[in-house]
């Protein structure tokens, strides 16, 4: 996970944009309150794949990266392996932000 990604968690947490932890998290989805769900990629199978389906089925955009001590860390809780974004201009710049890392390491890759 980069740096700018962790410093865009910490600044949403602050701000009240963010939603973490499995119950909050699949409220927001639900309920249509989440513009983009990030999922810790060490998180269980499990875990994962239930988002998946979840964010499938309410068609929320939904991102494995980092791993579970970093989303904790940048949002400054514990053992959070979902956070989900509630305001559509910042889930729209941490989606943009997540698909340019991706794309930077999907291009390292291929070298």
């Amino acid at each position: 996970m980069i740096r700018k990604l962790k410093s865009m968690l910490g600044i949403a947490e602050k701000s009240g944009k963010l939603k973490s932890g499995n119950y909050q998290v699949e409220e927001a989805v639900k309920e249509g309150k989440a513009f983009l769900v990030l999922v810790a990629e060490d998180g269980s199978k499990r875990t994962i794949k239930s988002y998946q389906d979840m964010c499938s089925f309410y068609e929320t955009p939904i991102y494995i990266d980092g791993t579970i001590d970093e989303i904790s860390q940048a949002i400054g809780k514990t053992n959070r392996a979902a956070v989900c974004i509630n305001d559509r201009s910042l889930g729209e710049a941490l989606k943009k932000l997540i698909e340019e890392d991706m794309k930077t390491e999907d291009e390292a890759w291929q070298k």
